[in-house]
């Protein structure tokens, strides 16, 4: 079976191809800058062939379209015909408290996924964008809706309500939801297989670092709580997110800089982070060279980032009652050995004897990096959401046919 994957933004779709016959990913790239200039659209096979190509494109429909001809071009194509395609899986960012699970695209599914945009202004609309494009452009093929949010449905009220009027909640659905749920999932489910272990059987605190960063408790298969909230914004210290505030911080901030709430929101998701600390750069790889030749700004930076994503291991473990593995995934978690061994220092407690050794440069590649006689074992776990996506997809449809 043939799945396409689409992650759509605002301004862009991430896509691949991939045959779920074997896994296998043909192909892979991005249509940007949609409705802005210099569009363009990037496609690389997995036999190493690429194709750019700066193009007008003025919408999502335009952009899927030139998705599905550059999967077929003769020159760089990786099929002969859209035919070819058996369903595609969609990202879908917010499904509420509606989606627990991955569900099969129909009318009710597009309407509830409608309802959740005012949970998820900037990225509902792009999803819901490329499932209708995909209909104009393939009718009739089966389409896949799997929401970031779905894998956290499982927690428990204590851990997703927050302290405010419960008319918040009731009127307006304000709760924690979460989110990086594929990936947290996936890493989880990835380990265990490689540790031959049950996934409901033990207790896993996964670590999502990247530009957007989250950690989840996952107590015998289900995920009990995490640190994003009703909002990305929530929990870590991310890029240019400040994560985790006191909230009088934001009003004292507004009243001082007579800031409306645009501003605000401005300055907690755009200004704030690794990037507001630093002053130089949300990029984790900048702030160590610039940490390496003196500046004190970008290491102090890097020791907060470090010192949160400690701070809700341990959290997470007592929730728990105790953790058997620790997972780092995503950009920095899977290529910053420097971050990895910061959180580690001082987990003695919770059983954990971190290999310094083994853990230095080791990037990318799916690891344990702690001693064998470590109670708590530690994991570096490379994450794939679009196989997620394209497996969900894939099984979705099948069940659906076997019926």
């Amino acid at each position: 079976m043939i799945i396409l994957v689409l992650n759509c933004g605002s301004s862009s779709i991430k896509y691949q191809l991939l045959n779920m016959a074997n896994s296998q990913l043909l192909a892979k790239g991005i249509v940007d800058r949609i409705g802005i200039k210099d569009s363009e659209i990037k496609l690389k096979t997995e036999d190493g062939k690429e194709y750019r190509e700066v193009i007008d494109i003025p919408n999502h429909t335009v952009g899927v379209d030139l998705i599905l001809k550059a999967l077929v071009h003769p020159e760089h194509g990786v099929i002969k015909s859209v035919q070819e395609i058996d369903a595609v899986g969609h990202r879908v960012a917010h499904g509420g408290e509606i989606f627990t699970q991955s569900a099969l695209i129909t009318e009710h599914v597009k309407q509830e996924i409608e309802k959740c945009i005012e949970l998820a202004p900037l990225h509902n609309p792009a999803n819901l964008m490329g499932i209708v494009s995909m209909e104009k452009l393939l009718p009739g093929v089966k389409q896949v809706a799997v929401f970031d949010t779905s894998f956290h449905q499982t927690m428990p009220k204590e851990s997703y309500l927050f302290a405010i009027p419960y008319e918040y909640y009731e009127k307006y659905k304000i709760r924690r939801y979460g989110f990086h749920g594929t990936s947290h999932k996936f890493v989880a489910q990835k380990c265990c297989t490689m540790m031959g272990v049950d996934f409901e059987s033990v207790n896993i605190i996964t670590c999502h670092l990247g530009n957007g960063a989250s950690v989840a408790a996952i107590k015998k298969g289900k995920s009990i709580d995490t640190s994003m909230g009703f909002t990305p914004v929530d929990g870590l210290m991310m890029g240019t997110r400040c994560g985790a505030i006191d909230p009088g911080v934001l009003l004292f901030i507004a009243e001082k800089e007579n800031l409306s709430l645009k501003d605000v929101n401005n300055v907690i998701n755009k200004k704030s982070g690794v990037l507001g600390i630093s002053g130089l750069s949300s990029d984790m790889r900048d702030l160590e060279n610039a940490s390496a030749e003196g500046n004190e700004r970008a290491a102090l930076a890097i020791r907060m980032y470090a010192y949160r994503v400690k701070k809700f291991i341990g959290a997470y473990a007592a929730a728990m009652g105790g953790v058997d593995y620790i997972i780092f995934t995503g950009g920095i978690g899977e290529n910053d050995y420097e971050i990895r061994r910061m959180v580690c220092e001082g987990l003695e407690f919770l059983g954990v004897d971190f290999d310094v050794e083994k853990n230095h440069k080791l990037r990318g590649k799916d690891t344990e990096i702690t001693k064998p006689e470590s109670k708590t074992k530690v994991f570096l776990i490379t994450t794939n959401e679009e196989l997620v996506i394209a497996t969900d997809t894939a099984r979705i449809v099948s069940e659906l046919q076997n019926n």
